[in-house]
């Protein structure tokens, strides 16, 4: 089984788009744990009733965070000249379906030029090596299946969020075809499921929708309690988004498009998930269908993963109650005003520990 190595990052300079968002403090957490020395990128720092979940956290000095749009080409080229990265996350994005609806033009102007330009920057600096291309199980052209998409799938996501994303993962096709094969340079795309965790505060998406009921003593509403989605927390992609740095960096051919998605069981509809929250919230929480004719969302949706589990020998690390349970007590940590860092610092060191246990 591979296995992310703290050696190999300690001390590697990670370049990180989007790093102040959901996934990038999390992303920034760990590497500043692992001893890596990371130059974050966003456009702003998201705030929750007046707080910034990425200021709550100590990265002991090893996290520079740079606020840019990904749309600036010249500011972003000027920062990666200056880091000199050995390797490049690229996060950035407007990430949600029904926000897309709104504002399409500024979707695929974040999510398609965006990917362009960092991209752009890593082809006129020396020192990447390896790059991952943050995507989205969307980009699929969705025939509402009941089993998983697979790599070679036609790309064409229905909604500007889904279309945008297959966009960048266009992009870097050709950038891989026309500049960065040539020399070498490992770029993947790593198309995750739906994610959950400790910190996202998104508007329309389940969780945050539940924890913001729980703490307001309200009934949760589901809009379409019946689809079906490939969840995990949020440490599983991540983890896979490191390891596939790490082992492409060290082996050019193992780039590539990857599906990152949870196992079978944990495909679950939005119905069931909600009452795995509602169970373990262990407080008087319901949850009401409140389903409408609003904007088109996929009903079904499932990744077959097994190139990415052939490839690197990895199993996703908790299944979905573990995933909500951790999920509930970030939120309930966070609602107590507790100990934000050493929470995170905590179960980032229990999902590690799983590797060892594997061994067993």
């Amino acid at each position: 089984m591979s296995k992310v190595d703290v050696d190999f990052y300690k001390g590697k300079k990670v370049f990180i788009t989007g790093h102040t968002g959901f996934k990038g403090t999390w992303l920034c957490k760990i590497l500043s744990v692992m001893g890596a020395e990371v130059c974050g990128y966003a456009a702003g720092y998201p705030t929750v009733e007046g707080k910034q979940v990425f200021e709550q956290l100590d990265f002991s000095g090893r996290v520079h965070s740079i606020q840019g749009d990904v749309c600036d080409l010249e500011q972003l080229k000027a920062c990666l000249a200056d880091f000199s990265p050995d390797i490049v996350f690229h996060l950035a994005a407007q990430p949600i379906v029904t926000l897309s609806y709104q504002h399409p033009v500024e979707t695929y102007r974040t999510n398609v030029m965006g990917t362009v330009n960092i991209l752009e920057c890593v082809r006129l600096t020396d020192s990447v090596k390896s790059v991952v291309n943050v995507t989205t199980d969307k980009v699929y052209e969705n025939q509402e299946w009941e089993w998983g998409y697979r790599e070679n799938e036609p790309l064409d996501g229905f909604d500007p969020y889904s279309n945008s994303k297959s966009c960048s993962e266009l992009v870097t096709h050709s950038y891989n075809n026309s500049f960065f094969r040539k020399r070498k340079i490992a770029v993947s795309t790593a198309r995750a499921g739906n994610v959950i965790g400790g910190g996202d505060f998104s508007v329309n998406r389940i969780i945050p929708d539940c924890v913001r009921a729980a703490y307001e003593s309200k009934v949760i509403k589901v809009r379409n309690p019946y689809s079906i989605r490939p969840y995990q927390h949020v440490l599983e992609p991540l983890y896979a988004y490191l390891l596939l740095a790490q082992e492409q960096y060290q082996k050019f051919e193992l780039a590539a498009a990857y599906n990152v998605g949870p196992d079978e069981c944990d495909c679950v509809s939005t119905g069931a998930l909600v009452d795995l929250f509602c169970k373990s919230w262990g407080r008087d929480v319901s949850w009401e269908n409140v389903s409408c004719d609003g904007p088109h969302e996929a009903k079904f949706l499932k990744l077959d993963c097994s190139k990415y589990k052939a490839t690197f020998k990895w199993r996703p690390h908790w299944h979905i109650q573990m995933a909500i349970e951790k999920t509930i007590e970030w939120a309930k940590c966070w609602q107590d005003a507790g100990d934000i860092n050493a929470l995170m610092e905590l179960q980032i060191k229990e999902f590690f520990a799983v590797d060892e246990e594997k061994k067993l």
